[in-house]
C-alpha cells in the first residue's frame, strides 16, 4: 500500500501522526527516490501498487542488517522499490526484477537510467515462469521481496523453497535469507473477513479479493507450518511477512 499510516490507534489522525513522527527519525531516504515516490503517487491511477516510503525505510533497514547484497523482487511495478532496493545493496550489490506488464517494466528501466543505475534488471514474463530461469544463478539471493498478484503468492513460496535447496550447487536464496511479502494481510481482511470488517467488499466471496485473501491465507499458513522457516508478520503497511530460510 502506498499510505504508510496503519491504524493501530485511537484515531486515524493519530496514527497519521506517529507514523510521520517515526518515518521521521528512521533512516535517510534519498531526495530523488522520494520525489519519484511523489511523482508517482500524484500522477499514476494505479500507484496503490507501490510501497510507502516508510516502508521502503524498513525494507532498507532489514537488507542492511543481514548485509545483504542480492535482491530479488517479484513484482516490480513502475521501479520505486527496487530504486529503495539499490540504495540498500549499494553500487556494488545487485538487485533482479521480475514484472508481468511490459509498460510497468520500461518505465521502471527509464527511471533507473536516469538516476545512473546500472546494477537492477528486470525481466519480462510471467514470474512462475521466469524464476526457473534463475535456477543457475552464480550466487544465491540474500532477501526476495513478493509484491505481485497475490493470487500467485503461495506457488513462488513453493518455488522459491524448491530452488533453494540444502547443500544444492546453486540455489536461489541462501541460507539465513529472507523472503518478504507485502500485503498479506489485505486492510484486515485475511485475519477477519466477516462483516465485522468495515472493508469487505459487498462482492467479497464472488470477487477477485476473495479469491486474493484466499490466497494470501494460503501463503501466510505455509510460511508458519514449514520447519524450514521462521516467521514474522508485521501488522504494519498492510501486512509485511517477513519468513527466515533457516537452512
Amino acid at each position: 500500500m502506498k499510505e504508510g499510516a496503519t491504524r493501530l490507534y485511537a484515531t486515524t489522525t493519530l496514527g497519521e501522526r506517529v507514523t510521520n513522527y517515526a518515518e521521521s527519525v528512521s533512516l535517510e531516504l534519498p531526495q530523488h527516490i522520494r520525489d519519484y515516490h511523489a511523482r508517482i503517487f500524484k500522477e499514476r491511477d494505479d500507484s496503490n501498487y507501490m510501497i510507502s516510503t516508510f516502508e521502503s525505510q524498513a525494507l532498507i533497514f532489514l537488507a542492511r542488517t543481514i548485509g545483504a547484497k542480492r535482491i530479488l523482487e517479484i513484482g516490480v511495478y513502475v521501479g520505486y522499490s527496487a530504486m529503495a532496493w539499490r540504495h540498500a545493496v549499494g553500487p556494488q550489490g545487485k538487485v533482479t526484477g521480475l514484472e508481468y506488464d511490459e509498460e510497468y517494466a520500461q518505465a521502471a528501466e527509464k527511471i533507473w537510467k536516469e538516476n545512473g543505475y546500472d546494477n537492477i534488471e528486470v525481466h519480462v514474463g510471467d514470474a512462475a515462469e521466469t524464476l526457473p530461469k534463475l535456477a543457475n544463478v552464480s550466487e544465491p539471493y540474500d532477501i526476495i521481496f513478493i509484491d505481485a498478484n497475490k493470487t500467485g503468492y503461495p506457488g513462488y513460496l513453493k518455488q522459491i523453497l524448491a530452488m533453494s535447496q540444502p547443500g544444492a550447487k546453486n540455489r536461489l536464496l541462501r541460507a539465513g535469507g529472507i523472503i518478504a511479502a507485502d500485503n498479506t494481510l489485505r486492510r484486515g481482511l485475511v485475519a477477519d473477513s466477516s462483516t465485522d470488517n468495515p472493508w469487505r467488499p459487498a462482492d467479497f466471496d464472488t470477487a477477485w479479493e476473495g479469491k486474493a485473501v484466499t490466497a494470501v491465507r494460503e501463503y501466510n499458513k505455509a510460511t508458519a507450518d514449514d520447519a524450514r522457516l521462521e516467521t514474522l508478520l508485521v501488522p504494519l503497511w498492510d501486512g509485511l511477512n517477513l519468513a527466515r530460510l533457516v537452512d
